[in-house]
């Protein structure tokens, strides 16, 4: 594995890996003769990437770019997306990957809060960020990619020069996460943080163990979240191994692309894991030399019999945006079949706390807090939300950083999921913030009350609920269902868009008129109990 210490920076651990490995395999694209781009697939040795890098970086550098610069990359899950990541970082410019399902709204405010001077992004997405910045004060120069050769791209001149010194703390990455208090907050993470996090990944012991050069890891997840652009990616980078990314996750074509692409490892989510037991038998699931797969949130009661069906186990995780370093079940005393995750370990330590931070009794649940040491708490941790220092300072209340999830420890020191933050609905994966699904639709002039809550989905592992007491003289039905359903599509990505919509006429609220978000549905209540609640979950399509 490539030797790194916490003074390192990507260009210099990307040098190295292209220098020890240049002839295997950095990344594959796997063929999907339906992709608009390499429908036959691809593959990228670490010299081929390493020149696509070199060139970009040229250009980036060309153009004035450096330390202190913030460049949007709207690339979707295309090689050019990490071809671009990895010059930028080089120079010291800074990251900020863009959701392709982010609508005009969500534009908006990243465009303005990540104080972008530079957004790359696709042909195909460059109407709708000349309609973004149509509303927002902040106005970074755009450029599109060639669709035939992604290095081939003239840029124009920075507008301010760099500022700084390039080291291990500067900003690779801004990742936008959903926060409880409705705008998505930016975490900042630095080259120490992203190439920490793939070292502890590739170091891990026993079933979560990465043979040098030998590894393939195919990862569906998009490359604007932490798992497949930091923690699975670099993690391959440092061992000479090969990320293979898809598009997107496809049930039908799962087991032909893993299969196809020799993947030894995948990475999934909850909601993977129930659609492909429900695939039919094909001689593909047969046919794979999968070593382990590693993720979160599979439901208990499918886990053994995932592992009978397909032959190989999946390894249970904790991660987040702000520390990606994870606790996972790899040792020998996992329990397939409950919410076990792994113990902590030294260099991210456990404690799980009642409400005033103090330790609770092993059994008792009780908040996770995390940090590297006590001597160095936020070592290899997210650096600071951006522009939010009181937000930053609040989740490091106690010198611990404060998950939000629920968990409960047993007497072994082996730690159980038992719930996740407030006011975070976990859909297919994705976090959304209640608020921000309930800010939207408290700007529609029918709508006087809302709120906006996580219910029970046997796939999605949670869906958007809404719960709503409309304006006087509005009546409730699949009218106002649709036209507020519409309205939602117009302004968030379509997973945020409530599935399930239940008109009332009171939303329990407190004395002081706080809302009482668990007296509305009870935990593990069915939805379809609420009187004349409507589904519109077929309805979300990208």
């Amino acid at each position: 594995m490539i030797a790194i210490t916490d003074q390192t920076t990507i260009g210099q651990a990307l040098q190295a890996a292209i220098a020890r490995y240049p002839d295997n395999s950095l990344l594959a694209v796997p063929a999907n003769p339906k992709r608009s781009y390499l429908p036959e697939g691809c593959e990228f040795s670490y010299a081929q990437a390493g020149a696509h890098i070199a060139t970009l970086q040229a250009r980036y550098q060309a153009a004035g770019y450096g330390v202190g610069h913030r460049v949007g990359l709207f690339l979707e899950s295309r090689p050019e997306h990490l071809w671009h990541k990895l010059a930028m970082n080089s120079l010291g410019i800074c990251c900020v990957p863009i959701n392709p399902d982010y609508k005009r709204r969500e534009l908006n405010y990243l465009i303005d809060h990540a104080q972008l001077d530079l957004v790359v992004c696709l042909p195909e997405r460059l109407e709708a960020l000349q309609q973004s910045l149509q509303d927002t004060r902040n106005q970074p120069a755009l450029v599109c990619t060639d669709p035939q050769d992604g290095s081939a791209i003239a840029l124009p001149a920075a507008r301010s020069q760099p500022s700084g010194t390039l080291s291990a703390d500067t900003p690779a990455s801004i990742l936008y996460t959903s926060g409880t208090t409705g705008q998505p907050k930016g975490c900042v993470l630095s080259h120490a943080y992203e190439l920490a996090a793939g070292k502890w990944y590739a170091s891990h012991p026993g079933h979560v163990s990465i043979q040098e050069g030998r590894e393939r890891l195919f990862n569906p997840l998009p490359l604007f979240h932490v798992n497949a652009s930091i923690l699975s990616f670099y993690c391959m980078l440092l061992s000479g191994g090969c990320q293979i990314q898809t598009d997107r996750f496809q049930p039908s074509r799962w087991w032909e692309e893993v299969v196809c692409s020799r993947a030894t490892i995948v990475h999934y989510l909850g909601v993977i894991i129930p659609l492909l037991l429900k695939q039919p038998p094909s001689d593909w699931e047969k046919q794979h030399c999968l070593r382990f797969g590693y993720g979160a949130g599979v439901e208990p009661q499918l886990h053994a019999a995932f592992e009978q069906r397909f032959g190989f186990p999946l390894i249970e995780l904790w991660g987040m945006t702000e520390v990606v370093r994870t606790i996972s079940d790899h040792g020998d005393d996992r329990q397939v079949g409950t919410r076990s995750f792994g113990r902590g370990a030294p260099g991210l330590e456990v404690l799980v706390a009642d409400e005033s931070g103090q330790p609770v009794p092993p059994g008792t649940p009780g908040e996770m807090l995390v940090r590297y040491s006590a001597e160095s708490p936020r070592k290899h941790f997210f650096s600071e939300y951006l522009d939010n220092p009181e937000a930053t300072a609040k989740a490091w209340e106690g010198g611990w950083f404060h998950t939000g999830d629920v968990v409960l420890q047993d007497a072994d020191g082996l730690l159980h999921f038992m719930d996740r933050r407030k006011n975070i609905i976990r859909r297919s994966g994705e976090n959304i913030a209640a608020a921000e699904v309930e800010a939207v639709l408290l700007s529609h002039p029918k709508v006087h009350q809302v709120a906006v809550l996580a219910a029970p989905d046997d796939i999605r592992e949670e869906e958007v609920l809404a719960s709503i007491v409309l304006a006087d003289g509005v009546a409730p039905g699949t009218a106002i269902c649709q036209e507020l359903f519409a309205f939602c599509q117009q302004e968030m990505a379509y997973y945020k868009v409530p599935g399930w919509w239940w008109f009332t006429n009171e939303i329990p609220t407190t004395g002081t008129q706080k809302i009482q978000k668990h007296r509305i549905l009870a935990a593990g209540q069915d939805v379809r109990s609420l009187p004349q609640v409507l589904d519109m979950r077929a309805h979300k399509k990208r």
